[in-house]
């Protein structure tokens, strides 16, 4: 959302101006997690989505359209799906996650870097909410001071030219740039009644409007959060990639960090795909976008010859009963 700061405004919204949260990826004192972190243990199984408006404020545009909900299941890869203004996804995990130590899980969005401002970027923001039965959700507590503070590059496009210091935002999704993931601490969620902490089986994702007149979204003060408004694309609104797991149920040793993993490949694959890790896996399952299983088994290789050219996703088990999940492009 653009709009012109006055030294008047400076004067009067000096609150707006106090940055006070982690700053953006790559800048000493950031907590974003990187995509190849071995803080990952997991991701998301499962997505379901609301999709929202390329402009909620001219609804004749009709919602958006980019991606489906394979894009925001498994690791992240930079593909997306873009929910839109108002748009929700809500992501399933199994084993649940778990209230570790420190953050728990972590989202990623495909934001970028002001070419002129390391600090500063292009953020569509969510809300983040989480429920330990599926139907409860209860949200994060989030904090913007963008509600005045905005730094405007004159692009002339609707929106593109917005970049936001991520000092400034806390506990939204999407506080950061392409393949890194703004952490979350179910800590902050601990005493709520109704929710188990330590059984988290969904996140919800809610796009941020950053309308400043009439549609706005607000933070837990009652602020109205300014993110980029109107994006009025196909593309508009949050670009989900994926939910990563950092502690979960079953799966936690010492140090929070799964003892073995596994890899697949090629990818994209033609015939063959291969399976390998330290532990032999227990169980093998490839799902089609649908979450229809087309094939179980516990060899080190599957033959997907006969899949029709698409993304999949191959679920595997190992001894333990640990699960991961990931995304593969059959040619």
């Amino acid at each position: 959302m653009k709009y012109f700061l006055s030294v008047f405004s400076f004067c009067i919204f000096p609150f707006a101006l106090q940055a006070q949260y982690a700053p953006q990826a790559g800048i000493v004192g950031s907590d974003a997690v990187h995509k190849n972190s071995i803080q990952i243990v997991n991701w998301a199984v499962n997505c379901e989505l609301q999709k929202g408006w390329m402009d909620i404020g001219n609804k004749g545009l009709g919602n958006v359209t980019t991606g489906d909900s394979s894009a925001a299941v498994g690791m992240a890869d930079n593909l997306i799906v873009s929910l839109g203004d108002s748009g929700v996804a809500t992501l399933h995990f199994n084993p649940a996650i778990v209230n570790g130590a420190g953050a728990d899980f972590a989202v990623f969005e495909n934001g970028f870097l002001n070419a002129a401002n390391n600090e500063e970027a292009f953020l569509e923001l969510a809300f983040v909410e989480v429920s330990s039965d599926g139907v409860n959700f209860f949200r994060f507590p989030a904090t913007s001071n963008t509600q005045i503070l905005q730094q405007i590059t004159g692009t002339g496009a609707p929106g593109t030219g917005d970049y936001i210091n991520a000092r400034q935002i806390n506990n939204l999704a999407g506080k950061y740039v392409s393949n890194y993931g703004t952490p979350f601490d179910l800590e902050e969620l601990k005493n709520i009644s109704g929710l188990n902490v330590n059984a988290i089986t969904h996140v919800r994702l809610v796009d941020v409007i950053g309308s400043l007149n009439g549609f706005e979204s607000r933070d837990k003060d009652g602020r109205k959060v300014n993110d980029p408004y109107p994006t009025p694309f196909p593309t508009s609104g949050f670009d989900l990639d994926a939910v990563a797991v950092l502690h979960q149920s079953g799966t936690l040793s010492a140090g929070g960090l799964l003892p073995s993993r596994f890899t697949i490949y090629p990818n994209p694959v033609t015939d063959k795909l291969f399976i390998s890790g330290q532990d032999k896996p227990l169980l093998i399952s490839i799902t089609d976008a649908t979450g229809k299983i087309l094939f179980t088994g516990n060899a080190a290789s599957v033959d997907v010859s006969r899949l029709t050219p698409g993304g999949y996703f191959i679920m595997i088990k190992d001894q333990e009963g640990r699960q991961w999940t990931e995304r593969f492009i059959k040619l």
